[in-house]
């Protein structure tokens, strides 16, 4: 599988914009020399300069503070979500739990074995959640590869209670049309709601048919959250969306949605949906209701996740150019795929819009065996009208940029290392990296959790606003 997946992203990326197909987990990670928890500090990177093999360089504002090295640098770590002193950082075989009281020195608390890529995760309370979007033989963490084909495969979320840190224990799974590549967090008094994105139908699939033109809806009760259930499926694309391919060539078809973000003090949410961008109204969460939709046909191949600002008059769309597995950050592919798009929402209640503005890729090119492309990140809550946000690169590394004019992105910080492989194209790098009660935290596929100082005047009052919870996908009120 991984051989005919390296085969496909060759064959992609000659062909020029790509689908997410294949996702990072499809693809072996490259292999280096394995950061230890004392980072080296190479420091600023030289002008149009490509830093050494595993070289850690980053900007003057950025200090290194830590490094916990994967217990298993052959399994691809995913996603992050905060809460308390504790961060939680999913992979591909599980998830691990960090105390992160002293930043400086972060312990890992247990790590727990569940196998189902790519374990996308969130928290709340005494309750974690966990994506698996990839076919197993049953729901338990016992579970082995099965093809899809076979009715008796399972993907979907698990359900962990999370009171006793060091351990975990299994309480429930429901299973989703398609699995879940990701889910989203929407709170409620009572529920907890999970919206549950996935794509990519097949006719041979029993479970996962095509039409999948919308997402999941699992309700979780909070006193009860062993009676979570799916209780809606809205189809959020009548019409199918984007066709992709001939007629939009080298863009995705919309089977779906990849991320979605709400803001909950706003009842709002956007969707990175393969082909199609969209804003909708959650204010109905079993209900949600499309506002408006855009399409970039030119430079988008792979609508891949969200952010909103903190005044909610702006969408951050990410475009996975490559599926995450190839070398997009280079002079051959432009500074406008594979990169950020900025949108204005304009107008009020239904009749708002999005207004694209411009696009932002990090200035820094990188080697073409370096996996790069727009990833997964966060906002600043720098407050005051600014908009900043951290992101991940892949192995292009961590970003720090401003938007707050969006006509006019530019970065102001950055952290990266060097290839991981300098004689072929390697899988590794950043897969998150978010802003949390002062710090970075970068979820690397290879090197495991990173975390970084921002010492900048223009992100100093962030220091000090403090959160209880953090699961980016629902953004919270900052200030």
């Amino acid at each position: 599988m991984v051989a005919a997946a390296a085969g496909l992203l060759t064959t992609l990326l000659a062909a020029g914009p790509a689908a997410a197909t294949p996702d990072p987990g499809d693809l072996t990670t490259g292999h280096g020399n394995h950061q230890s928890t004392a980072p080296s500090d190479g420091g600023e990177l030289a002008p149009g300069g490509i830093p050494g093999q595993d070289e850690i360089v980053h900007s003057a504002n950025i200090k290194p503070l830590a490094n916990i090295p994967s217990t298993d640098p052959t399994v691809i770590n995913s996603d992050l979500a905060f809460q308390g002193r504790y961060a939680y950082a999913g992979n591909y075989n599980g998830f691990t739990i960090y105390d992160i009281a002293n930043p400086k020195a972060p312990k890992k608390v247990t790590e727990v074995l569940c196998p189902g890529g790519q374990n996308d995760i969130s928290v709340d309370g005494d309750l974690l959640f966990l994506s698996t979007d990839s076919s197993r033989s049953d729901d338990s963490c016992n579970s082995v590869s099965q093809p899809a084909t076979e009715k008796s495969s399972w993907e979907g979320i698990k359900i962990f209670d999370i009171k006793d840190k060091k351990n975990p224990r299994y309480i429930k799974s429901v299973e989703t049309a398609c699995g879940s590549h990701t889910h989203t967090l929407v709170p409620g008094r009572k529920d907890i709601y999970l919206y549950v994105a996935s794509y990519s139908p097949n006719e041979a699939f029993p479970d996962c048919r095509p039409p999948h033109d919308g997402i999941s809806v699992v309700k979780v009760p909070k006193k009860s959250p062993t009676q979570a259930a799916v209780v809606a499926f809205p189809v959020l694309f009548p019409d199918g969306g984007n066709p992709g391919a001939p007629t939009n060539p080298g863009v995705s078809k919309t089977t779906g949605c990849h991320d979605i973000t709400v803001l909950p003090s706003k009842d709002l949410a956007a969707g990175a949906c393969m082909g199609d961008g969209i804003l909708f109204d959650i204010s109905r969460p079993e209900q949600p209701r499309v506002i408006d939709r855009v399409q970039d046909n030119v430079n988008f191949a792979f609508w891949h996740s969200a952010t909103f600002n903190e005044r909610a008059n702006k969408v951050v769309f990410t475009d996975e150019l490559g599926g995450g597995g190839g070398a997009t950050c280079n002079e051959a592919t432009g500074p406008n795929r594979g990169a950020d798009g900025i949108y204005d929402i304009t107008g009020r209640g239904d009749q708002r819009k999005l207004s694209f503005r411009s696009y932002f890729k990090i200035p820094r090119h990188q080697a073409d065996t370096e996996n790069c492309v727009a990833h997964n990140g966060s906002l600043v809550p720098v407050g005051g009208g600014r908009d900043i946000m951290v992101q991940a690169w892949y192995q292009g590394g961590v970003s720090v940029w401003e938007f707050t004019d969006s006509d006019r992105p530019r970065e102001i910080a950055y952290f990266e290392r060097g290839p991981l492989t300098t004689d072929k194209l390697g899988l590794g790098g950043s897969w998150s990296a978010y802003y949390y009660n002062g710090h970075i935290y970068s979820n690397d596929i290879t090197k495991g959790l990173d975390v970084l100082r921002l010492d900048d005047r223009r992100t100093d009052s962030a220091k000090w606003v403090r959160m209880d919870r953090l699961n980016v996908q629902t953004q919270p009120e900052y200030h």
